[in-house]
């Protein structure tokens, strides 16, 4: 029996951040030093035009909302009130830092009606919702009811019910299709909850989750609202999942760290008989072959009942040919960063400086320079560079920073190591694989995470001089990095290896430092506990796409599996925030074997104009096309099939949303044809845009696709032929665009060049 391992890198714990938006504009309010206390605070003050009429008397609407403000008196023990916005659209009024005296004049003032101090909104703790565009009661997230009624399986390591993520506040009942059960030995599960499974040799007869993976993911993926969520008492925040209204059942399979093939069938069969709507896998293993993968066997049946199936795809980047999932049924998620950093500078005795990150801030670490050290200048001993605890014996680290390289150790367990001996604080180094990749952990001392080639400038300079020194700069929490999103380091990358011409992964979304609900309190150097934590991997980006098929599912209940991964294929985001191309872990344009398609954008796949559609029947000539005999294929489809009755298609004719193509010198012009369904406007005309992989000519007939009703399918040609310039070898890129008025319906294009 094959062994699963989940697709998680586990960063440690770390800090919620906090951060302040408007809808006005930017805030700007000085805070007084400290040590100068003042009783004023900011109030939302609503007041009328004595006349009804904005324009008539006030054409200076800050001049209006100023008179309301007493003037500045001379007791120098009282702060002067300051407007701070003056509201336009959302409402008549203003706000304003005023003190308790400021109010009782300013309720004088005609037009006044009323004012009360300003609550602290908090923004949703995994930022990642955010990023993704979703914002509450407003938008897609709003219009899809929070994936009100959709079901959510996530087969992981089981549950911590007792967590808030898991409340059944404002939740209805479950649908009354629901068939699962609860299983816990006591009455765990609720509205939110509605079922929880254990499987065999997934541990301890019971769901509860002993590892807080399964809780972190089901979390992500329909966590309810959390409001005051903080770790340790740093950035109080609401934390919720992509759908949080979205019903949420378990499946055990995993110990805490693998699962066991036949538990996670168990678990997919169980699933598809309790009628859950979505499944969610963070886990996986590389398959050769579609018929020995199990989760590929599963996923084609619950694809056949009309659930949607997102899996993870691994955490081996990034290396080529290393996805898991690779089924073009399922949804294979990539993982990329949001804008969020928390920054901890490295500044040495040179001056020069390099940002990293920690979520440990702590407040009084010494700014003076302290002796800074690197133990794998020990060539007896191969371990130290990477701060293995025994390895330290031979370095003196007390009371200084030591430099440690990313390895056979966790980040966390290498400060532990480095604490022991006496060490000072920390800097830990990436690998050149992980470049630029780098983690927010909740280290045991002062650290900061950075990047390869910032390590390296490190090396030299306390190679440079006889005294190396460095300090640490905590920076706390940024929000607004423009290279976002950047694909992890760790990600795994395409070509598929089961099916080449299906291109893979399919789609990336968040899954660096990603904060999400956490089985048991943990605890730090703080001697606090929290009920989060944060970490990274595909683990997390998948269920934020389980998340935004809830969505899509609430919103568009008939829509196919293949429909939903289609709008959100074709509607992803190939710029980051600057507006440049997507980079990958080295600051370099990340290709279509890290990104798949794009970034997942939601809004934009709720209304994606025209969608890919595919019927069960139709995988059933592309696995017969893959030439796999009338047995492999029948596991599928748990019947007899007779392939030379079946119409056999090749890969690159399956209606998938994306193209994956393998071209000679001398070969032949390749031609597919794709079906479109009209899901926009009744009246729509599309018009093509290619561009071209090098070497290869490309051409779409008809160009133009003109729709006269909603759901009218359409047809079109694209021939691939290689130029007599073409590259002799090699993958290259470009993309196939149906544009109308209102939509961008874009399939990227992969194409192999080879020697034969």
């Amino acid at each position: 029996m094959a062994q699963y391992r989940s697709t998680l890198t586990i960063i440690g714990i770390t800090f919620l951040f906090s951060s302040f938006t408007t809808n006005a504009n930017e805030r700007l309010v000085d805070e007084k030093p400290k040590g100068e206390q003042s009783n004023s605070q900011v109030y939302i003050v609503h007041c009328e035009f004595p006349d009804g009429d904005k324009t008539t008397r006030y054409q200076d609407l800050d001049s209006w909302y100023l008179s309301f403000l007493p003037a500045t008196t001379s007791d120098s023990s009282r702060e002067a009130p300051r407007l701070i916005y003056s509201y336009r659209n959302v409402l008549t009024g203003f706000a304003a830092k005023l003190s308790p005296d400021d109010l009782k004049e300013m309720e004088k003032k005609e037009g006044f009606i009323s004012a009360r101090p300003e609550k602290q909104l908090d923004l949703y703790t995994t930022h990642s919702l955010n990023f993704l565009g979703l914002h509450q009661n407003m938008g897609f997230w709003n219009d899809s009811n929070y994936g009100k009624g959709v079901i959510i399986g996530v087969i992981d390591t089981g549950i911590f019910p007792d967590h808030p993520s898991f409340s059944d506040g404002g939740m209805p009942p479950p649908p009354a299709k629901w068939k699962g059960k609860c299983e816990f030995n006591v009455t765990k599960c609720n509205n939110k909850l509605i079922g929880a499974r254990y499987f065999q040799s997934s541990g301890n007869g019971s769901p509860w989750d002993e590892n807080g993976h399964g809780t972190h993911t089901a979390s992500t993926a329909a966590g309810n609202f959390v409001p005051g969520a903080n770790i340790f008492g740093n950035a109080n925040g609401t934390a919720a999942g992509v759908a949080p209204l979205a019903h949420v059942a378990i499946y055990k399979v995993c110990s805490y760290i693998y699962c066991s093939e036949s538990d996670i069938l168990a678990a997919m069969d169980m699933a598809i008989e309790d009628g859950v709507d979505v499944l969610s896998l963070s886990l996986g293993g590389v398959a050769y072959n579609f018929y020995e993968d199990v989760i590929a066997v599963g996923a084609f049946s619950a694809m056949e009942k009309g659930i949607f199936v997102s899996c993870a795809a691994g955490n081996s980047g990034p290396f080529s040919f290393s996805t898991s999932n690779e089924a073009p049924w399922i949804l294979t998620v990539g993982a990329s960063t949001i804008d969020r950093k928390i920054k901890a500078t490295a500044v040495l005795g040179n001056n020069e400086e390099y940002d990293g990150e920690s979520a440990f801030q702590p407040s009084d670490f010494p700014p003076t320079l302290l002796p800074l050290v690197y133990p794998g200048s020990n060539d007896s001993d191969i371990w130290a560079k990477y701060c293995y605890p025994t390895s330290l014996n031979n370095t003196n680290v007390t009371g200084k920073i030591v430099l440690c390289e990313v390895g056979i150790t966790s980040r966390v367990s290498k400060g532990e190591a480095v604490k022991a001996a006496g060490g000072a604080a920390m800097i830990i180094m990436n690998t050149e694989s992980l470049a630029n990749t780098t983690l927010a952990e909740a280290h045991v001392l002062p650290a900061t995470h950075v990047s390869y080639a910032d390590g390296l400038k490190i090396k030299e300079y306390i190679n440079s001089t006889l005294v190396p020194t460095a300090t640490i700069v905590f920076n706390g929490t940024i929000i607004g990095d423009d290279r976002a999103p950047v694909v992890a380091g760790f990600s795994s990358r395409g070509p598929s290896y089961a099916s080449p011409g299906i291109l893979k992964p399919d789609i990336i979304g968040p899954g660096v430092n990603i904060l999400a609900a956490w089985r048991v309190s943990l605890e730090n150097n703080t001697n606090t506990n929290s009920m989060f934590n944060m970490i990274s991997g595909t683990s997390m980006s998948c269920p934020h796409l389980s998340g935004v098929a809830a969505l899509l599912k609430s919103v568009h209940p008939d829509w196919s599996p293949a429909a939903i991964k289609s709008a959100i294929m074709t509607t992803a985001d190939v710029l980051n925030l600057g507006l440049n191309f997507i980079e990958d872990e080295t600051y370099l344009p990340a290709g279509v074997f890290a990104t798949g398609a794009g970034h997942v954008n939601p809004s934009k796949a709720n209304d994606p104009g025209l969608i890919y559609d595919i019927e069960p029947a139709d995988y059933v000539s592309y696995l017969c096309g893959l030439n796999y005999t009338n047995r492999q294929v029948g596991i599928f489809l748990q019947r007899k099939v007779n392939c030379s009755e079946i119409t056999s298609i090749l890969e690159g004719q399956l209606n998938y949303p994306s193209f994956s193509i393998k071209l000679s010198a001398d070969s032949a012009a390749q031609t597919y044809s794709r079906n479109v369904t009209n899901v926009g406007q009744a009246n729509s005309t599309y018009s093509v845009e290619i561009d071209s992989p090098p070497g290869v000519d490309v051409k779409v007939e008809p160009i133009t696709l003109a729709f006269s009703e909603v759901n009218q399918k359409l047809s079109y040609q694209v021939t691939f032929t290689p130029l007599p310039s073409n590259p002799s070898f090699g993958y290259y890129q470009g993309s196939l665009k149906w544009i109308s008025d209102k939509h961008i319906v874009r399939s990227p294009i992969s194409v192999r060049f080879s020697f034969f």
